[in-house]
């Protein structure tokens, strides 16, 4: 039997208690919320009741995080839920986050969302890899107006700094700001009961998250298996074209067997240029897509449906590439 206790706070200045509770009869697992109301009457939900343990945690974790998100706060901590177990740095970069969500600039939120959308075009590249949106909204929130300021925001080193700093840094300089750097101010600033919940909320999303992208491969995988084409897997999916070739590039990084998959999409490929991009790949590497489009087309002028069928073509044969070369994947496209 697992037992812990909570309390809530009143607006009437009251406390309202709870427990929940974990037991076990014959093989049957039960999870238990009793609560007390402020005036004595007592309710009981049953949140779980079966066979499966993976179930139960996945029902407690849910229920648990929803009654602590309405103010529930445990007598006794959770192992795994109190912040003890992180270290110091990993502390502030997580007090960093929660406090930036709760006071970032939203104009200045925006503006970067627009920078940032148009240089991911320039490169080609997922917005998300110029920048993430805890960085923007890092950024919102604590507005540098130096590169060595920028430096100090979690995520932001030398290179970034380098490739996207005066981009940044011409948006932030018009901006008032009312904090400095450094950061250290921010600890004294949270309160820790609240920001205790933000990290349970926090590995909430990441659980469903993680769940949510293991469904979506195996959808995938089963859809791969198929042969289903691309269109129709965009179409079952319900991902942009580009997303959907991430996915695919995903799997392959994790070891499954695409190459026939792969080969099947890359059959209307003319065959001269295929070989070609092959060829450039040797020559120049395959960490860049937009260099190989240019040594095989060269000054060729594609309409935009054109270029992503010729993009889609070239990181499919990527993979190809980088599974009989042994090459491991980088991080640009």
């Amino acid at each position: 039997m697992f037992l812990n206790t909570l309390e809530k706070a009143t607006d009437e200045g009251r406390v309202r208690t709870a427990q929940v509770s974990i037991g076990e009869q014959q093989g049957s697992f039960r999870v238990l919320w009793t609560e007390t109301k402020e005036d004595g009457h007592r309710t009981q939900e049953s949140w779980y009741e079966g066979l499966q343990w993976e179930e139960l945690h996945a029902a407690f974790r849910e229920r648990l995080f929803m009654k602590i998100s309405e103010g529930f706060k445990p007598v006794v901590e959770l192992n795994g839920n109190d912040l003890s177990g992180m270290d110091g740095r990993s502390m502030f970069i997580q007090m960093l986050h929660y406090y930036s969500e709760a006071n970032s600039d939203e104009s200045l939120y925006e503006a970067l969302r627009v920078w940032r959308l148009k240089q991911a075009g320039r490169e080609g590249k997922a917005p998300f890899i110029v920048a993430t949106n805890r960085m923007l909204r890092m950024i919102s929130a604590f507005v540098p107006q130096t590169a060595e300021e920028l430096q100090q925001l979690p995520g932001f080193g030398r290179g970034k700094t380098a490739a996207y700093g005066a981009d940044i840094l011409a948006l932030t300089a018009p901006c008032q700001r009312s904090t400095a750097f450094p950061l250290s101010w921010v600890e004294d600033q949270i309160n820790r009961d609240d920001f205790q919940a933000w990290m349970l909320q926090e590995k909430e999303r990441k659980r469903k998250a993680e769940n949510e992208k293991q469904e979506m491969k195996r959808t995938l995988l089963e859809a791969i298996h198929r042969g289903e084409r691309l269109d129709a897997l965009q179409e079952q999916i319900k991902v942009q074209r580009r997303e959907l070739l991430q996915w695919i590039e995903e799997l392959d990084r994790d070891g499954y067997d695409l190459e026939a998959y792969i080969e099947q999409m890359l059959e209307p490929m003319p065959e001269g240029e295929r070989e070609q991009a092959w060829q450039a790949f040797e020559q120049q590497g395959d960490r860049y897509l937009k260099p190989i489009l240019q040594a095989v087309y060269r000054d060729n002028a594609f309409s935009a449906k054109e270029a992503d069928r010729v993009y889609e073509w070239l990181r499919l044969l990527r993979l190809k590439y980088r599974r009989v070369n042994g090459v491991k994947a980088g991080a640009a496209s």
